[in-house]
Formats: structure tokens, C-alpha cells, sequence
């Protein structure tokens, strides 16, 4: 085991202690399998009431890759692909899962991490007026994530924009929530889950980096996304055996606004954080307010802080300096932060 402060990834420690008490207390409980016990009945009641409809579809899911390549390949059909930014979880960090099931990953320029109205109707309106456009794969889904790779969020203006040109031209949109507490809770934020649930066609609450073992949350609003959908679970490996387990931790996410409380934690003590790189004067790679900071540092400086803290390496960006990802998370300690900030105000 390190004995170094990590701050590499929010995932890092294993699951919030409320989680970890139901999951013995009802360890020797008999229950139904394969999502079908009260405990995700439950759970999908207490999703439907946070996102405002009765009419939401809700699925539990392992993990993010997983959860990203079932609702595509259940969305698409053989000749078509998904949009997404070229910086897109999709298409930079999943081994090529979406084409392993037959469908193409369609990089657009982004900004900071985000792809715009505009750019997915320029991407739609270039392929239907090629005149080769049978020749091409047809763009049919598009993928955001809410915070992006690059920790930044989307705004409700924006959402709204990407909903209405995706509906203009049938495009499904599809929004990745791996870190989607850390979104809403982050001080700039002006989205709720009643707006991602009106705006988006499908939608996944990750659970995974939010205080729970393992898990994600898919909401469906559309309807013919909803139809069959666990066969596609099951075909992916995704149909849990003993579902409850992920039934549990999202009902406990979901009690007493627990999902809420352990992110606006997290973003407490980014914010912490943030304040002492500013105090010190190093630029941000990308400026966003949510649990990811990615800061451009003097390697020498890099050195100094590998000693004793854990940090997640982006790139380099000239001879003498890298840019960096600290991250925190439900579950990062206060003191931890504070070491941090001491060890930087010492560079």
C-alpha cells in the first residue's frame, strides 16, 4: 500500500460507510435477482422522484464503460455512430468499447471538453449533404459528460441548445454522469436533475465515483430507448446476478439527500485546494469548478509534491513544466487537503 496522499482519482477509497452498513445489514437477506428485488424497485422510485417523472426507465449497471457501450449499442443501429467531443470519455479512454460493438465514435472539435449546438449541426449537415452520404456512417446519437474529462459542466443554456438541435435532426442525446454530483454541486452549476431529465434522451447517474462500491444509475426518458433495454444489459454482461447489491447503494444515495451532501464535500475542499495553486500563481490547464483541477506546474515543483501526494499526470506542456489532475473526492479528508496546501505553499 503507498503510503503517499492520493489525489489521483475519486475512486481512490472503496464506499461511503452508510453504504457499506446496508450492505451488512442485509447481507443475509433472500431476495429475487438480477435487479428484480425491492431493494432497486426502491431505489428507481426515489431517481424518478429526484428527477421530477413517473414516465423514467431506471437500470443499475455496473460500471461507466460498461453503462456507456450498452445504452449506444442499444440505441444504434448497425450503420451508425455517436458524436461526441474528440476529448470524449468515449473516445479517449475506453479501448475502443463503442467500436468493439459495431459502432463508430465520431470526434468533433470541443471547447474546454464540451461540444456545442452548433458544431453537432455542422457534423450532422456535412454527412446528409455529402453526396456520398451512404457511403458514411450516419451520425445518430450524441455523447456529452457532465463534468467532462476536463472537469468542466455544461450549462442549462447550453444543455438546452445541444437538446433542441438533437431533436431537430432525431439525434438521441445521451448524457455520461459519471461525476454528474460533482456537476450539480459545483458552485457555478445552474442544471438539476429535472432539467437533464426533460433535456437529455437517456442519462446515467454515476455512482461508481460518488460514494458508492460500484454502480450507475441509467434513466431512460425515451421511449423507444426503453424498450428492451435489458436484454441489452444482459447480452453485456451488465445483468447483475445479486442486482441488490446495487439496489442498496443507490437507495442509500438516494435517502436523505445523502448523493447531494458527500459531493458538495467534495467540491468544499476542491475549492480549498484551488485556492492555494491561485495563492501560488500557477495557471489552470482548463478553469472549472468541480472536483477535477488541472493545474500547469514546474516540473521541479512536480518533483517536490511526488513525495509524498499522488496526482493523476495529463501531459506535458513545454520543457520545464506538465500539466497535472488533482481530484478530489466524497471521501478525501480535510487534513489531507491541508497537508497539500502546506507542502505547495512551500514550493
Amino acid at each position: 500500500m503507498s503510503d503517499k496522499i492520493l489525489f489521483q482519482c475519486d475512486y481512490n477509497e472503496g464506499a461511503h460507510p452508510k453504504i457499506m452498513e446496508r450492505l451488512l445489514e442485509t447481507n443475509m437477506e433472500q431476495t429475487v435477482g438480477y435487479g428484480e428485488d425491492p431493494y432497486c424497485a426502491r431505489a428507481a422510485e426515489k431517481i424518478r422522484q429526484a428527477c421530477g417523472r413517473e414516465d423514467l426507465a431506471v437500470h443499475f449497471l455496473v460500471g461507466g464503460t460498461q453503462t456507456n457501450m450498452t445504452v449506444i449499442d442499444a440505441a444504434l443501429r448497425s450503420h451508425q455512430g455517436v458524436l461526441c467531443a474528440e476529448t470524449g470519455h468515449i473516445n479517449v479512454h475506453e479501448t475502443g468499447a463503442v467500436e468493439a460493438c459495431g459502432h463508430k465514435v465520431l470526434g468533433v472539435p470541443g471547447t474546454d471538453g464540451k461540444i456545442t449546438a452548433d458544431r453537432v449541426e455542422a457534423a450532422w449537415l456535412s454527412h446528409i449533404h455529402n453526396d456520398s452520404f451512404e457511403h458514411i456512417v450516419q451520425p445518430k446519437m450524441v455523447y456529452i459528460s457532465n463534468p467532462t474529462e476536463l472537469g468542466t459542466i455544461y450549462s442549462r443554456e447550453e444543455l438546452t441548445a445541444l437538446s433542441k438541435v438533437c431533436h431537430r435532426y432525431g439525434l438521441y442525446l445521451f448524457l455520461d454522469g459519471a461525476r454528474l454530483g460533482y456537476g450539480l454541486t459545483a458552485p457555478d452549476n445552474d442544471l438539476t436533475l429535472e432539467d437533464i431529465a426533460r433535456l437529455c434522451d437517456v442519462f446515467y447517474i454515476g455512482g461508481t465515483k460518488v460514494g458508492a462500491l460500484f454502480g450507475e444509475a441509467v434513466v431512460i426518458s425515451h421511449e423507444e430507448l426503453k424498450r428492451d433495454f435489458r436484454y441489452f444489459i444482459k447480452q453485456k454482461g451488465g445483468m447483475l446476478a445479486k442486482g441488490r447489491l446495487l439496489g442498496i447503494q443507490f437507495d442509500t444515495l438516494f435517502t436523505d439527500d445523502l448523493y447531494f451532501e458527500i459531493s458538495r464535500h467534495a467540491i468544499r475542499l476542491a475549492e480549498k485546494l484551488r485556492a492555494a495553486f491561485e495563492r501560488k500563481g500557477y495557471p489552470y490547464l482548463v478553469e472549472n469548478r468541480t472536483n477535477q483541477i488541472f493545474v500547469i506546474l514546474p516540473d521541479a515543483d512536480l518533483e517536490a509534491l511526488s513525495e509524498d501526494f499522488g496526482y493523476c499526470y495529463d501531459h506535458r506542456v513545454d520543457e520545464s513544466h506538465s500539466a497535472v489532475r488533482f481530484c478530489t473526492s466524497w471521501a478525501t479528508r480535510e487534513e489531507n487537503v491541508d497537508a497539500l496546501t502546506n507542502a505547495i505553499f512551500k514550493l
